[in-house]
């Protein structure tokens, strides 16, 4: 069904050309798009290099084309995924930018992580083919896109959509309200909300957060979500605890003053150094292949199972 589309990628960044892979990877045409020299060049690099840390084969390369010509990249495309950075201006400037390229049977996706898909078509008259599509990163081992249902979404476009990511191996969720953070995030968030807030409030060491997830409900997530663990504890049980612990959960509408402060001192995370944690280069670093290590074998063990 989805073989002979044509699917165009705005942006070569990291996000961009891993996105470009999954489709390329099942040999689905595609076509990268960016304005900036540099990203064009290097665009097909990156994607050799994932293919080759996941033992792949480069043929996939083949599939896809990388251009500065926005007019050429938008009016053949059946699919268009913008992948810019996460910045409601440069979103919002593409979209004006390629409209007057775009077929109306073309299906229009925004890669935001958060920002609400109706804020970023505002006064654009896309019709009913826009969709939000929110890839994790890294877009080519994570299995979840979220699908956001906006005003300019018609039922075709976002079932169409969901069928499309299906086609090339992810798991598509449709997200039927665009809110701030769609699901994903604002979950991820709440959680972080707490744990920045614990360290703020003197409970537990930034270390100590990170070994209790992990040493905890976090080795469930992977095969119990929340609402399951609801349902297997009891609703009742739920419901005393939440009488208890919700009115002492941080509930601030602003970011905790110990995280303010660390971004105002420049100690940003691994890339400066030093966040919470302290970080030299190796360290960083095992943490970001252990992930990946992580995330390949469970996608490994996910490709057997659809085999059996």
């Amino acid at each position: 069904m989805f073989k002979n589309s044509n699917v165009t990628v705005i942006g070569a960044g990291l996000m961009g050309c891993g996105i470009a892979q999954v489709f390329a990877v099942k040999n689905i045409q595609v076509t990268i798009y960016d304005s900036i020299a540099e990203a064009r060049g290097s665009a097909k690099d990156k994607i050799a290099a994932n293919l080759t840390s996941l033992n792949m084969s480069h043929a996939s390369l083949g599939f896809i084309q990388v251009t500065g010509d926005m007019q050429s990249a938008i009016s053949n495309a059946d699919f268009i995924i913008e992948a810019a950075p996460e910045k409601l201006a440069i979103k919002q400037k593409i979209f004006a930018d390629i409209l007057p390229f775009v077929e109306p049977t073309t299906i229009v996706a925004s890669n935001t992580s958060v920002i609400p898909i109706v804020d970023i078509f505002s006064g654009l008259n896309y019709q009913d083919q826009v969709v939000g599509t929110h890839w994790w990163n890294p877009p080519y081992l994570v299995p979840l896109v979220e699908v956001v249902q906006s005003e300019q979404s018609s039922e075709q476009a976002v079932n169409t959509m969901m069928e499309l990511l299906t086609y090339v191996g992810k798991t598509p969720v449709h997200i039927q309200k665009d809110v701030p953070g769609f699901v994903g995030n604002r979950m991820q968030h709440a959680l972080w909300r707490e744990a920045i807030a614990l360290i703020n409030d003197g409970v537990c060491s930034p270390e100590g957060i990170d070994l209790v997830v992990k040493n905890s409900f976090g080795l469930r997530l992977p095969v119990l979500g929340p609402i399951e663990n609801a349902d297997l504890v009891g609703l009742d049980l739920t419901l005393d605890i939440h009488n208890v612990i919700l009115p002492s959960i941080n509930n601030q509408q602003s970011p905790a003053d110990v995280l303010k402060h660390k971004v105002a001192d420049g100690n940003l995370g691994m890339k400066s150094g030093k966040g919470f944690i302290q970080w030299s280069t190796e360290k960083a670093q095992g943490v970001r292949d252990n992930l990946n290590q992580y995330l390949l074998n469970a996608q490994n063990k996910r490709e057997k199972q659809d085999e059996t």
